[in-house]
């Protein structure tokens, strides 16, 4: 069978599953990547911009964001309209479904789980799959501006980062005779759930539409919809950079007036 060869065509063009040339899928994300990449370093925001809405546009992007909800151990997993891409047809008409205008996000199906000490239950949010297709295509955007600025001793939900280097980089602040004898570990409550909606929508550097959809999509709970404001997205990834963000901010503050803006 002949590979197709529309890595960086419109998305809207039909595909057969199995004919989808990945490898070159994945040169033509990886090279716009690089793109916002350099246009971060070289402080050029309104070309980061620029390509983060080529990238999001994509076929190539879109058929990876596809190919990243049917590899999730989460896949046979419905969201509140039952619906599993599990099948060729489907995966591949899901890459038309990625469409920007006139999108409109599903509340998540909410599930209580058993908490890991055993005591209580914790909500747990499953999206439908074409959000989290959607998710899974604008973090394709959002990751090289959040690798670029990001704290480079931060190593939580992070590519191509693991325990191994964080123990590494304790080693290397704590192992010299002079290296601080006390280490802080803090927990930020309800941190995915309580973070500013209104300081992510100014600060997180994507399409702020798309953004203040997911954060007010809700949830179905016992078939009640709850229409409460609610962190949908990449909620590790976005909390990671609204957090360096506000440490840079802070910093900033300190700066300027000698004092923290507390």
């Amino acid at each position: 069978m002949t590979a197709v060869t529309t890595a960086g065509a419109v998305s809207h063009v039909a595909v057969a599953w199995h004919a989808i040339d990945w490898p070159k899928a994945h040169r033509h994300v990886r090279r716009l990547q690089a793109r916002i990449v350099k246009a971060v370093q070289a402080g050029r925001w309104g070309k980061v911009k620029a390509l983060q809405h080529l990238l999001t546009h994509s076929f190539s992007a879109k058929a990876l964001a596809v190919k990243r909800v049917i590899e999730n151990s989460g896949k046979r997993t419905p969201g509140v309209d039952g619906i599993l891409w599990d099948t060729p047809e489907k995966k591949a008409a899901a890459i038309g479904q990625l469409r920007q205008h006139g999108y409109r996000p599903q509340p998540l199906r909410r599930l209580w789980i058993p908490k890991n000490h055993g005591q209580g239950y914790r909500p747990l949010g499953i999206p439908c799959k074409v959000d989290l297709a959607m998710q899974a295509l604008y973090l394709q955007a959002l990751e090289p501006i959040a690798e670029t600025t990001g704290d480079p001793n931060s190593y939580g939900f992070r590519k191509e980062r693991s325990t191994a280097d964080a123990i590494q980089q304790c080693f290397i602040a704590l192992g010299k005779r002079k290296s601080p004898k006390w280490i802080l570990e803090g927990d930020i409550q309800s941190c995915f759930d309580k973070i500013s909606h209104a300081w992510l929508l100014a600060h997180i550097p994507m399409d702020k539409v798309i953004l203040r959809k997911w954060l007010k999509a809700g949830f179905m709970d016992h078939g009640w919809n709850w229409p409460h404001e609610t962190l949908l997205v990449n909620s590790k990834r976005l909390a990671t950079t609204a957090l360096h963000t506000m440490f840079e901010t802070q910093i900033d503050q300190e700066v300027v007036t000698g004092e923290p803006d507390l």
